[in-house]
Protein backbone atom coordinates (compact mmCIF):
# COMPACT_ATOMS: atom_id res chain seq x y z
CA UNK A 1 0.00 0.00 0.00
CA UNK A 2 1.11 3.30 -1.03
CA UNK A 3 1.98 5.81 1.91
CA UNK A 4 -0.28 8.79 2.33
CA UNK A 5 1.18 12.10 0.93
CA UNK A 6 0.57 15.96 1.59
CA UNK A 7 0.70 17.96 -1.95
CA UNK A 8 0.42 21.51 -2.18
CA UNK A 9 -1.17 22.69 -5.23
CA UNK A 10 -0.61 26.54 -5.85
CA UNK A 11 -2.78 28.61 -7.53
CA UNK A 12 -5.59 25.74 -7.02
CA UNK A 13 -8.50 28.35 -8.27
CA UNK A 14 -6.93 28.91 -11.57
CA UNK A 15 -7.76 26.65 -14.57
CA UNK A 16 -4.63 24.68 -15.04
CA UNK A 17 -4.51 24.01 -10.69
CA UNK A 18 -7.89 23.28 -10.47
CA UNK A 19 -7.62 20.77 -12.88
CA UNK A 20 -4.43 19.04 -11.20
CA UNK A 21 -6.73 19.36 -7.49
CA UNK A 22 -9.57 17.50 -10.08
CA UNK A 23 -6.58 14.45 -10.40
CA UNK A 24 -5.42 14.36 -7.18
CA UNK A 25 -8.70 14.05 -5.56
CA UNK A 26 -8.93 10.80 -7.50
CA UNK A 27 -6.09 9.47 -5.56
CA UNK A 28 -6.92 7.63 -1.85
CA UNK A 29 -3.40 8.57 -1.04
CA UNK A 30 -3.22 11.44 -1.67
CA UNK A 31 -4.11 14.79 0.75
CA UNK A 32 -4.20 18.10 -1.42
CA UNK A 33 -3.67 21.26 0.44
CA UNK A 34 -4.42 24.67 -0.68
CA UNK A 35 -4.46 28.26 0.20
CA UNK A 36 -6.43 30.86 -1.20
CA UNK A 37 -5.32 34.90 -1.58
CA UNK A 38 -6.58 35.69 1.66
CA UNK A 39 -5.03 32.91 3.16
CA UNK A 40 -1.60 32.82 1.90
CA UNK A 41 0.10 35.89 -0.14
CA UNK A 42 2.46 33.64 -2.31
CA UNK A 43 4.49 37.39 -2.85
CA UNK A 44 4.95 37.58 0.56
CA UNK A 45 8.41 35.60 1.39
CA UNK A 46 8.32 35.18 4.91
CA UNK A 47 4.50 34.23 4.84
CA UNK A 48 5.19 31.49 2.08
CA UNK A 49 8.23 30.19 4.47
CA UNK A 50 6.13 29.86 7.62
CA UNK A 51 3.27 28.04 5.21
CA UNK A 52 5.77 25.52 4.15
CA UNK A 53 6.58 24.89 7.90
CA UNK A 54 3.56 24.68 9.44
CA UNK A 55 1.96 22.58 6.69
CA UNK A 56 4.64 19.68 6.26
CA UNK A 57 4.03 19.30 2.21
CA UNK A 58 5.63 16.04 0.42
CA UNK A 59 5.02 17.82 -3.07
CA UNK A 60 4.21 21.02 -4.64
CA UNK A 61 2.60 21.98 -7.87
CA UNK A 62 3.45 25.53 -8.82
CA UNK A 63 0.30 26.21 -11.34
CA UNK A 64 0.00 29.59 -9.87
CA UNK A 65 1.10 32.44 -11.96
CA UNK A 66 -0.57 36.10 -13.62
CA UNK A 67 -1.48 35.05 -17.23
CA UNK A 68 -3.46 37.03 -19.86
CA UNK A 69 -3.52 37.19 -23.47
CA UNK A 70 -1.85 39.57 -26.12
CA UNK A 71 -3.95 42.82 -24.87
CA UNK A 72 -2.98 42.41 -20.94
CA UNK A 73 0.85 41.35 -21.34
CA UNK A 74 0.99 44.75 -23.62
CA UNK A 75 -1.19 46.80 -21.26
CA UNK A 76 1.07 44.94 -17.81
CA UNK A 77 4.04 44.11 -18.65
CA UNK A 78 5.73 45.34 -15.31
CA UNK A 79 3.07 43.41 -13.08
CA UNK A 80 3.36 39.82 -15.16
CA UNK A 81 7.49 39.96 -14.97
CA UNK A 82 7.61 41.33 -11.23
CA UNK A 83 4.77 39.11 -9.87
CA UNK A 84 5.61 35.96 -12.01
CA UNK A 85 9.08 36.10 -10.70
CA UNK A 86 8.34 36.76 -7.27
CA UNK A 87 5.73 34.03 -6.84
CA UNK A 88 7.83 31.28 -8.29
CA UNK A 89 10.90 32.61 -6.35
CA UNK A 90 9.19 32.52 -2.79
CA UNK A 91 7.90 29.09 -3.71
CA UNK A 92 10.59 27.18 -5.00
CA UNK A 93 12.80 28.51 -2.05
CA UNK A 94 10.30 28.09 0.56
CA UNK A 95 9.98 24.26 -0.48
CA UNK A 96 13.72 24.03 -0.91
CA UNK A 97 14.12 25.30 2.89
CA UNK A 98 11.14 23.30 4.43
CA UNK A 99 12.83 20.29 3.10
CA UNK A 100 10.41 19.64 0.55
CA UNK A 101 12.17 17.12 -2.74
CA UNK A 102 9.63 16.70 -4.85
CA UNK A 103 8.07 20.08 -7.23
CA UNK A 104 6.69 20.40 -10.56
CA UNK A 105 6.80 23.88 -12.17
CA UNK A 106 4.34 24.78 -14.77
CA UNK A 107 5.90 26.89 -17.63
CA UNK A 108 4.49 28.03 -21.02
CA UNK A 109 5.72 27.64 -24.44
CA UNK A 110 6.41 31.08 -24.76
CA UNK A 111 9.57 30.45 -23.75
CA UNK A 112 10.71 29.27 -26.84
CA UNK A 113 12.19 32.34 -29.61
CA UNK A 114 9.11 33.71 -31.35
CA UNK A 115 10.93 32.02 -34.65
CA UNK A 116 12.00 28.77 -33.27
CA UNK A 117 12.24 25.65 -35.35
CA UNK A 118 8.61 24.06 -35.65
CA UNK A 119 7.55 21.95 -34.11
CA UNK A 120 9.86 22.76 -30.97
CA UNK A 121 11.92 20.77 -29.56
CA UNK A 122 13.03 21.77 -25.74
CA UNK A 123 16.51 22.30 -27.01
CA UNK A 124 14.77 25.47 -28.56
CA UNK A 125 15.52 27.33 -25.20
CA UNK A 126 17.27 30.33 -25.15
CA UNK A 127 18.46 30.24 -28.76
CA UNK A 128 16.66 33.31 -30.09
CA UNK A 129 14.65 36.56 -29.51
CA UNK A 130 11.22 35.72 -27.98
CA UNK A 131 8.14 37.13 -29.10
CA UNK A 132 8.03 40.85 -27.92
CA UNK A 133 4.38 40.72 -27.01
CA UNK A 134 4.60 38.80 -24.08
CA UNK A 135 8.70 39.02 -23.41
CA UNK A 136 7.96 39.69 -20.14
CA UNK A 137 5.92 36.89 -19.41
CA UNK A 138 8.16 34.44 -20.83
CA UNK A 139 10.98 35.87 -19.24
CA UNK A 140 9.86 35.44 -15.79
CA UNK A 141 8.78 31.73 -17.05
CA UNK A 142 12.38 30.54 -18.24
CA UNK A 143 13.21 32.39 -14.82
CA UNK A 144 11.45 29.34 -12.92
CA UNK A 145 13.00 26.73 -15.23
CA UNK A 146 16.49 28.14 -14.05
CA UNK A 147 15.29 27.97 -10.56
CA UNK A 148 14.10 23.99 -10.39
CA UNK A 149 17.64 22.99 -12.62
CA UNK A 150 19.46 25.62 -10.14
CA UNK A 151 18.20 24.04 -7.08
CA UNK A 152 18.60 20.37 -8.58
CA UNK A 153 22.27 20.73 -9.34
CA UNK A 154 23.30 22.59 -6.01
CA UNK A 155 21.22 20.47 -3.24
CA UNK A 156 20.45 17.31 -5.13
CA UNK A 157 16.58 18.30 -5.52
CA UNK A 158 13.71 16.51 -7.60
CA UNK A 159 12.39 19.42 -9.12
CA UNK A 160 10.78 19.64 -12.52
CA UNK A 161 9.51 21.92 -15.03
CA UNK A 162 6.58 21.08 -17.45
CA UNK A 163 6.00 23.52 -20.46
CA UNK A 164 2.51 23.40 -21.84
CA UNK A 165 1.48 24.59 -25.34
CA UNK A 166 -2.04 26.56 -25.09
CA UNK A 167 -4.16 25.47 -22.80
CA UNK A 168 -8.14 25.79 -22.44
CA UNK A 169 -10.86 23.98 -20.42
CA UNK A 170 -12.99 24.64 -17.23
CA UNK A 171 -12.31 28.10 -15.28
CA UNK A 172 -10.47 29.86 -17.84
CA UNK A 173 -10.66 33.32 -17.87
CA UNK A 174 -13.23 34.53 -19.86
CA UNK A 175 -12.97 38.15 -19.73
CA UNK A 176 -13.83 40.66 -22.67
CA UNK A 177 -10.01 42.01 -22.86
CA UNK A 178 -7.48 40.24 -21.12
CA UNK A 179 -8.02 36.61 -21.83
CA UNK A 180 -6.64 34.02 -23.94
CA UNK A 181 -8.06 32.94 -27.61
CA UNK A 182 -10.16 30.17 -26.84
CA UNK A 183 -12.20 31.98 -24.25
CA UNK A 184 -12.11 35.32 -25.96
CA UNK A 185 -14.14 33.55 -28.83
CA UNK A 186 -16.01 31.55 -26.70
CA UNK A 187 -17.73 34.54 -24.71
CA UNK A 188 -17.39 37.07 -28.04
CA UNK A 189 -19.57 34.08 -30.31
CA UNK A 190 -22.02 33.04 -27.77
CA UNK A 191 -22.79 37.03 -27.41
CA UNK A 192 -23.07 37.32 -30.59
CA UNK A 193 -25.23 34.65 -30.94
CA UNK A 194 -27.49 35.62 -28.00
CA UNK A 195 -27.71 39.19 -30.07
CA UNK A 196 -28.60 38.27 -33.08
CA UNK A 197 -25.14 39.89 -34.68
CA UNK A 198 -24.94 39.68 -38.48
CA UNK A 199 -21.34 39.23 -38.17
CA UNK A 200 -18.30 39.39 -35.50
CA UNK A 201 -14.54 40.74 -36.09
CA UNK A 202 -11.49 38.26 -35.14
CA UNK A 203 -8.05 39.89 -34.49
CA UNK A 204 -5.03 39.44 -37.16
CA UNK A 205 -5.36 37.73 -40.31
CA UNK A 206 -6.32 33.83 -38.99
CA UNK A 207 -3.22 32.46 -40.77
CA UNK A 208 -1.01 31.66 -37.19
CA UNK A 209 -0.70 28.39 -36.68
CA UNK A 210 -1.51 27.49 -32.79
CA UNK A 211 -1.53 24.09 -30.89
CA UNK A 212 -4.81 23.69 -28.27
CA UNK A 213 -4.95 21.15 -25.28
CA UNK A 214 -7.64 20.67 -23.14
CA UNK A 215 -6.50 21.91 -19.36
CA UNK A 216 -7.33 18.37 -18.21
CA UNK A 217 -5.47 16.54 -20.19
CA UNK A 218 -2.60 18.86 -18.82
CA UNK A 219 -3.57 17.80 -15.45
CA UNK A 220 -3.25 14.19 -16.19
CA UNK A 221 0.28 14.78 -18.28
CA UNK A 222 1.60 17.18 -15.01
CA UNK A 223 0.26 14.35 -12.28
CA UNK A 224 2.29 11.59 -14.73
CA UNK A 225 5.37 13.58 -15.08
CA UNK A 226 5.72 14.21 -10.62
CA UNK A 227 5.49 10.46 -10.49
CA UNK A 228 7.74 9.65 -13.15
CA UNK A 229 10.34 7.08 -11.34
CA UNK A 230 13.63 9.28 -11.34
CA UNK A 231 16.14 7.17 -13.56
CA UNK A 232 13.39 6.97 -16.30
CA UNK A 233 12.80 10.79 -16.15
CA UNK A 234 16.52 11.61 -16.13
CA UNK A 235 17.04 8.97 -19.29
CA UNK A 236 14.56 11.41 -21.13
CA UNK A 237 16.02 15.06 -19.92
CA UNK A 238 19.41 16.39 -19.38
CA UNK A 239 20.57 18.61 -16.12
CA UNK A 240 21.28 21.90 -17.62
CA UNK A 241 17.90 20.84 -19.62
CA UNK A 242 14.98 19.55 -17.51
CA UNK A 243 12.17 20.64 -19.05
CA UNK A 244 9.68 18.90 -20.91
CA UNK A 245 6.94 20.08 -23.58
CA UNK A 246 3.01 19.25 -23.11
CA UNK A 247 0.89 19.50 -26.01
CA UNK A 248 -1.11 17.54 -28.62
CA UNK A 249 1.72 17.96 -31.44
CA UNK A 250 -1.10 18.52 -33.64
CA UNK A 251 -2.58 22.65 -35.01
CA UNK A 252 -4.52 23.85 -36.73
CA UNK A 253 -5.08 28.05 -37.88
CA UNK A 254 -6.70 30.45 -35.76
CA UNK A 255 -8.76 31.12 -39.04
CA UNK A 256 -10.01 27.11 -38.24
CA UNK A 257 -10.26 26.99 -34.73
CA UNK A 258 -12.45 30.34 -34.80
CA UNK A 259 -14.77 28.87 -37.36
CA UNK A 260 -14.71 25.42 -34.89
CA UNK A 261 -15.74 27.71 -32.26
CA UNK A 262 -18.83 29.31 -34.09
CA UNK A 263 -19.75 25.63 -35.12
CA UNK A 264 -19.86 24.74 -31.46
CA UNK A 265 -21.52 27.88 -29.99
CA UNK A 266 -23.86 27.68 -32.82
CA UNK A 267 -23.55 31.03 -34.12
CA UNK A 268 -24.70 31.30 -38.43
CA UNK A 269 -23.20 35.42 -38.92
CA UNK A 270 -20.59 35.97 -40.47
CA UNK A 271 -16.90 36.08 -39.69
CA UNK A 272 -14.85 39.59 -40.73
CA UNK A 273 -11.04 39.36 -39.88
CA UNK A 274 -9.29 42.92 -38.62
CA UNK A 275 -6.30 42.72 -40.20
CA UNK A 276 -4.85 46.10 -38.10
CA UNK A 277 -4.78 44.21 -35.24
CA UNK A 278 -1.47 42.10 -34.01
CA UNK A 279 -1.13 37.96 -35.06
CA UNK A 280 1.58 37.39 -32.73
CA UNK A 281 4.00 34.42 -33.30
CA UNK A 282 3.43 32.74 -36.87
CA UNK A 283 3.12 29.02 -35.56
CA UNK A 284 3.75 27.52 -32.05
CA UNK A 285 3.39 24.15 -32.35
CA UNK A 286 5.60 21.95 -29.68
CA UNK A 287 7.91 18.75 -30.17
CA UNK A 288 6.12 16.46 -27.89
CA UNK A 289 8.26 13.43 -28.55
CA UNK A 290 10.08 12.82 -25.13
CA UNK A 291 6.63 13.03 -23.60
CA UNK A 292 5.47 10.04 -26.03
CA UNK A 293 8.82 8.50 -25.24
CA UNK A 294 7.84 8.40 -21.57
CA UNK A 295 4.22 7.08 -22.11
CA UNK A 296 1.82 10.02 -22.39
CA UNK A 297 -0.31 11.46 -25.02
CA UNK A 298 -3.25 13.42 -25.27
CA UNK A 299 -6.81 11.86 -25.34
CA UNK A 300 -9.04 14.78 -25.84
CA UNK A 301 -9.95 15.94 -29.23
CA UNK A 302 -10.08 20.13 -29.94
CA UNK A 303 -13.95 20.26 -31.16
CA UNK A 304 -14.97 17.81 -28.33
CA UNK A 305 -12.51 19.76 -25.56
CA UNK A 306 -14.62 23.41 -27.06
CA UNK A 307 -17.79 21.47 -26.42
CA UNK A 308 -17.26 20.62 -23.34
CA UNK A 309 -15.80 23.88 -22.31
CA UNK A 310 -18.43 26.02 -23.94
CA UNK A 311 -21.09 23.94 -21.70
CA UNK A 312 -18.93 25.16 -18.78
CA UNK A 313 -18.88 28.50 -20.06
CA UNK A 314 -22.88 28.20 -20.07
CA UNK A 315 -23.17 26.79 -16.33
CA UNK A 316 -20.92 29.23 -14.83
CA UNK A 317 -21.38 31.93 -16.82
CA UNK A 318 -22.87 34.36 -13.92
CA UNK A 319 -19.94 33.61 -11.53
CA UNK A 320 -16.94 34.80 -13.60
CA UNK A 321 -15.03 37.74 -12.14
CA UNK A 322 -15.45 40.19 -15.59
Amino acid sequence: MMAAIKVFVAGHRGMVGSAIVRQLEQQPTVTVLTATRDELNLLDLDAVEAWFVANAVDQVYLAAAKVGGIHANNEYPAEFIYENLMIEANIINAAHKAGVNKLLFLGSSCIYPKMAEQPMKETALLTGTLEPTNEPYAIAKIAGIKLCESYNRQYGRDYRSVMPTNLYGPNDNFHPENSHVVPALLRRFHEAKLADAPEVTAWGSGKPMREFLHVDDMAAASVFVMNLNGDTYQQHTQPMLSHINVGTGVDCTIRELTETVALVVGYKGEIIWDTTKPDGTPRKLMDVSRLKLLGWAYAIELEAGLTQTYEWFLQNQQSFRS
